[in-house]
Parts: C-alpha cells; sequence; structure tokens
C-alpha cells in the first residue's frame, strides 16, 4: 500500500513500512548517517540522521522511524542543523576521528567547531594489538554498535564482543577483558570490514603505518625464518604482536 506525506515541502510517494532514510534516499534527499549500515540491524544510536516531523516533540532518527501518511518532515531544518552540529562537535571534542574522511566532511557541511568543547575528557586507549588479523583502537571507536551486531544476529552468531562498562566509560570490549584468541572470535573480519572510523583495522595495514616492509609483515604471517644481521643465528617472528618485533 502507496502512502504520501510532505518531505521538505515537497509531495512524496512511497510505499508502506519504509523509514523516512529509505524513502529520503530513493527521492534524492541526503541525510547523514553514521551508525547506519545496510548490513547491519538500524538503532539509531548516533542520532546524525535525525529529522524534525511536524507535531512530534523532539527530533526523529530516520533510520528507524517509518513514514507514515500525512506526515510532514523536514530534513534540513534549523533545529535538525543544529542538532546534527552539536553531535560532531560532542564526538571530536571526545575521540579521535583522524580517520574518517565522512565525518570531517559532515563536520565542514554543518561548520561544526572542533574546538567548541576544550574542557572535554577524550576517550584515550591503548591499542590492542593481540591476535593475527586485526588491532583494535577504541581512542577511535564511537560506539556505532556495527562490529557488535554482526559478530552476532546480524551476521556471524559468534558473539565475541559487546558493550562493556557504562555511561562515558562504555566501550567495546570481550567477556571478562580476555584476549580476542581467548573468546569465540573466528577472525573472519566482518567486524573490521563494517567500522567507520578506523577503531578496528586489518594488521597489515597497521603494520605497514608503523614503518614495516612489505616483506617483514610477510615473514610474520608466514612464520618463516628470517635471517639475522647477526651471523650465523636466524630470527622466528612469531605471527602475533608488535611487541616482538
Amino acid at each position: 500500500m502507496a502512502i504520501t506525506f510532505l518531505m521538505d515541502g515537497k509531495e512524496v510517494t512511497a510505499e508502506e513500512n519504509k523509514t523516512l532514510l529509505d524513502i529520503a534516499r530513493e527521492n534524492g534527499v541526503d541525510i547523514p548517517t553514521i551508525c547506519f549500515h545496510e548490513a547491519t540491524t538500524a538503532n539509531a544510536l548516533c542520532r546524525i540522521c535525525v529529522v524534525e516531523v511536524e507535531g512530534q516533540r523532539v527530533l526523529q532518527p530516520a533510520c528507524i522511524v517509518k513514514a507514515g501518511a500525512g506526515m510532514k518532515v523536514q530534513t534540513r531544518s534549523e533545529k535538525v542543523i543544529r542538532a546534527r552540529r552539536t553531535i560532531l562537535e560532542m564526538l571530536d571534542s571526545t575521540m579521535d576521528l583522524s580517520e574518517t574522511p565522512e565525518i570531517q566532511n559532515m563536520m565542514k557541511d554543518y561548520n561544526a567547531d572542533p574546538n567548541r568543547f576544550p574542557d572535554a575528557e577524550r576517550r584515550e586507549s591503548d591499542v590492542k594489538d593481540d591476535n593475527p588479523m586485526y588491532v583494535r583502537d577504541y581512542s577511535k571507536c564511537l560506539l556505532c554498535w556495527r562490529c557488535v551486531q554482526v559478530c552476532a544476529e546480524d551476521a556471524q552468531y559468534t558473539f565475541a564482543i559487546n558493550f562493556d562498562g557504562r555511561g562515558f566509560e562504555t566501550q567495546i570490549g570481550t567477556f571478562f577483558g580476555k584476549s580476542i584468541p581467548e573468546t569465540s572470535c573466528v577472525l573472519c573480519g566482518q567486524c573490521v570490514a563494517v567500522c567507520p572510523t578506523g577503531a578496528l583495522k586489518p594488521k597489515r595495514e597497521f603494520l605497514l603505518e608503523q614503518g614495516m616492509s612489505p616483506q617483514e609483515i610477510s615473514v610474520l604471517n608466514t612464520g618463516r625464518k628470517q635471517k639475522s644481521k647477526v651471523k650465523g643465528r636466524d630470527d622466528f617472528r612469531p605471527l602475533t604482536g608488535l611487541e616482538e618485533r
């Protein structure tokens, strides 16, 4: 059954039970997203996709709110723009966005001030390098939940990671803080594939950034012996851990 409503003053007709985000995309209306991903269940965590719906007290997340007949939706009202700008400024004040070009472009588009909250506490975390496939840098994590979802019901059904902690201390973690090899993780890489910020990064990419050569990484990956610079000695570089370089 088709429904008709107004989006930014334009009459739109769409199939029932579609979200405002889906309909906007079908009609060439740009609504920014961060936590949303086609491969995962939408949970409206980041709130960057909020829109203004006439008659609603608060802004509505377009990724989960379904369109209704007679709705009047504004995707770029002053209230919407202010909300998105504030969300971006809060993100930038608390985490490392250096590897998120899409979010950096949003900062420019919405004239977000990276210095608006100079006294904000930063979410700092040491890089976790405990497995042969990827590293975890939660200083770059914005808690979009994508990795948790693909590790669970949305794809892998492995349940190796989940939310840990409360409030500002919330982060993605493993049960009882175990290393990845000690969990049910099967190193499928799907969590890395959906991460939008570089918080989860392929091990090879990370090692190249640290200055290792492809040859050195190849030795790590295959477990081959490599001739030492010290005459008469072979060095064996194990599969995991930069700490053993």
